[in-house]
């Protein structure tokens, strides 16, 4: 049976007619827009060069030499603020706008330093190693010696930096630790070590004796050259009272609230750190193999901690000791008298004070030396050029290290 025409629905038609317009209407338009072949195509701009960072910055020359650069073209008066030195020194803007500076020939170590672009500190923009602090941040750079020194990195065994981080009830805040293990350190060794609590400064956080002391590299280089002793290093947060940030510098014109910071810490350092450590690595519990020190605060809480603690420390090592004071030691110290002060030297394996003479500090400390002297005590004071700087405390560290934990 012949089946009946049947028509396909409209919609369908209408489908069709939509697609083959659209089909024409896009074929026509191309060749209406089309750029004719006589006239040349239009050429991509080219991209905007960038401006090469120098190869170094700044360019330290094996003499020692180092200069620096700026480009601050608008910049009315621009100097380096270089630690080591006791004023910033003037920078001299070139005909491109670009202030340069060299400076003589220094001494192998590390420094920090900032521009002051008419009165305000400005980082170097081509130098991305940073030493931070609570008040100021400032660029790094190496003056390398020959031979190396203690501080540079060197092809040695190296030990690790650990970071730990724990809720002080004390202090009221977040806190943390950092804790160096030397070279072949195994957790689960019977191996029990000695131990150095190692204590920063004023302003700084506890990374500032690995980020800018170089105290792990210091330990990584003397012991493998057989000069010290494999030792663990706790590097604890070092204030006790957070207001003495808030407050800035004006806190230590405050006689209560460095006393409640110096106090504070203590008894974190006792109550939360040092038993937390004590749980996480094998340490010796031998009171000779226990050591502390520190520089600027750090070398006060030093020796309020280790002298009214003799029972559990026995090398005690203070780098440039600011708040203490510099008389009236007394009630700090109320162990330490002309009766007991001898007794109380005995039982210290090494007692270490130690600051430069051209630190503001200096004075502080020879009158506290003279008052232990007076006392019956006899600290081994060194006096070591420089002033209240990294440069001073790298080489305090390197050579107190050298020291501790020695049988002879």
């Amino acid at each position: 049976m012949i089946q009946p025409f049947r028509t396909a629905p409209t919609s369908v038609y209408f489908r069709w007619i939509l697609i083959l317009a659209f089909a024409f209407g896009t074929a026509a338009l191309a060749q209406t827009t089309a750029p004719s072949t006589s006239q040349p195509a239009a050429k991509k701009a080219a991209p905007v060069p960038l401006v090469a960072a120098p190869a170094a910055d700044p360019e330290v020359k094996p003499d020692g030499t180092a200069t620096f650069r700026l480009a601050m073209p608008n910049a009315q008066k621009v100097e380096l603020d270089l630690e080591g030195q006791h004023d910033p020194i003037p920078m001299t803007k070139a005909a491109d706008g670009a202030w340069t500076l060299t400076v003589p020939a220094l001494a192998p170590q590390y420094y920090s330093y900032v521009f002051l672009v008419d009165g305000t500190e400005v980082l170097d923009p081509h130098n991305t190693d940073i030493k931070t602090s609570f008040f100021v941040n400032q660029n790094i750079f190496l003056v390398p010696g020959r031979p190396a020194m203690p501080w540079e990195m060197a092809d040695v065994p190296h030990g690790v930096v650990h970071h730990h981080y724990y809720k002080s009830k004390i202090v009221g805040i977040d806190s943390e630790y950092y804790v160096y293990t030397p070279p072949g350190f195994d957790p689960h060794t019977s191996q029990k070590y000695p131990v150095l609590y190692l204590l920063h400064g004023y302003s700084d956080d506890p990374s500032a004796w690995t980020a800018m002391g170089k105290a792990n590299v210091i330990l990584d280089n003397l012991i493998a050259a057989g000069k010290a002793k494999p030792m663990i290093v706790v590097m604890p947060w070092g204030y006790g009272d957070m207001r003495v940030i808030a407050q800035g510098w004006a806190s230590w014109d405050d006689p209560s609230l460095v006393a409640s910071n110096l106090t504070k810490f203590g008894e974190a350092l006792y109550q939360e750190v040092m038993p937390m450590v004590k749980r996480q690595y094998p340490l010796s519990d031998q009171r000779e193999d226990h050591a502390i020190a520190g520089l600027s605060m750090g070398g006060s809480e030093t020796l309020l901690v280790g002298l009214n603690h003799t029972d559990d420390f026995a090398w005690i090592g203070s780098f440039s000791a600011g708040g203490l004071g510099s008389d009236h030691f007394e009630p700090r110290f109320p162990a330490i008298t002309p009766q007991s002060g001898a007794q109380i030297q005995s039982k210290l394996k090494l007692f270490w004070v130690a600051c430069g003479i051209e630190d503001g500090l200096n004075q502080p400390n020879q009158k506290f030396i003279a008052w232990l002297n007076k006392n019956g005590m006899q600290p081994t004071a060194v006096h070591t050029p420089g002033m209240h700087a990294w440069m001073v405390w790298r080489d305090n560290l390197s050579n107190f290290a050298q020291l501790l934990f020695q049988t002879k």
